[in-house]
């Protein structure tokens, strides 16, 4: 089924999360100028944005009732992982089973490239823990993991010029939300013809961190550099934003994750879901 069908009694047939963040709101934004009606769950209806054809349902993902009631005669389900939490998962679990028992029949998740109980890269098993519930849902799905955003990359230098991190000389392969966003939406053209796949998004290219600050340079003539620290160095210059430790420990694996070569492996399945090659981050940077 299209994402232009829906049903009978008027409720759109797609449902899309985290249209107030970057991609969910670029999905949600192409799925309207394509004229296709759409659900949009949020947590604050205040903060949706204006779609045409599209219709606003306020709920959390931890508040079952709401979820099931805004998911209510939705078929398919895009579904954008939560805000990085100690209870995301019990927060992802709530809205799945929410989904299910609205009758909801496939979930499309934006899970992580290589999402697994023992990942390095420490909310890479939310995600594992995550896709494994909605296995055991019995709703159809598709899974994809994303790699880490070349925008996020792009931001990485300190106001000194300097990335930190212990990458090593670890590479990784990020892609950039918009050619994810484009991957999301030709999953959503036809999620039946999907059902069951798990898609690892991925650039074109493999970095590491030497030559995404080389890049950087070079495109924006400013002088950045990358320092390769030490497990304790890596704890202590994050200590000072005295955040929990299971957020510090995502942040330091960000790094470590790399280092042990999680990250580096390079697909072609945003090439074959939407035809054209995801950027490199020297593209990335000229578009930006």
């Amino acid at each position: 089924m299209s994402i232009a069908e829906s049903r009978t009694d008027s409720v759109p047939a797609i449902a899309v999360t985290g249209s107030t963040g970057h991609l969910g709101g670029r999905v949600a934004t192409a799925i309207a100028e394509r004229g296709e009606a759409q659900t949009l769950v949020v947590r604050d209806a205040s903060r949706a944005p204006q779609l045409a054809g599209a219709r606003v349902r306020q709920a959390s993902y931890r508040d079952g009732e709401a979820s099931r009631a805004a998911l209510e005669g939705v078929q398919t389900l895009f579904m954008v992982s939560a805000s990085e939490s100690a209870d995301r998962v019990d927060e992802h679990r709530s809205f799945i089973d929410a989904a299910a028992a609205a009758g909801v029949r496939h979930i499309v998740y934006t899970s992580f490239f290589g999402a697994h109980p023992e990942a390095v890269f420490t909310l890479a098993r939310d995600h594992f823990a995550t896709e494994q519930h909605i296995r055991d849902s019995g709703m159809s799905f598709t899974f994809l993991r994303n790699n880490f955003y070349m925008d996020f990359f792009a931001l990485l230098p300190g106001e000194d010029g300097v990335i930190r991190g212990p990458a090593g000389s670890g590479r990784v392969s990020a892609v950039s939300r918009a050619d994810l966003a484009d991957a999301a939406l030709a999953v959503l053209s036809d999620p039946t013809a999907h059902s069951g796949a798990v898609y690892e998004l991925t650039g074109r290219e493999a970095l590491s961190l030497d030559e995404v600050a080389r890049i950087i340079t070079q495109k924006t003539g400013r002088s950045i550099t990358f320092r390769d620290e030490t497990l304790p160095e890596a704890y202590e210059s994050r200590a000072g934003y005295s955040a929990p430790s299971w957020q510090v420990d995502a942040w330091v694996s960000t790094y470590t994750a790399m280092a042990d070569g999680e990250q580096e492996r390079i697909t072609d399945d945003i090439r074959t879901l939407t035809g054209h090659d995801p950027q490199t981050l020297a593209e990335f940077l000229d578009r930006s």
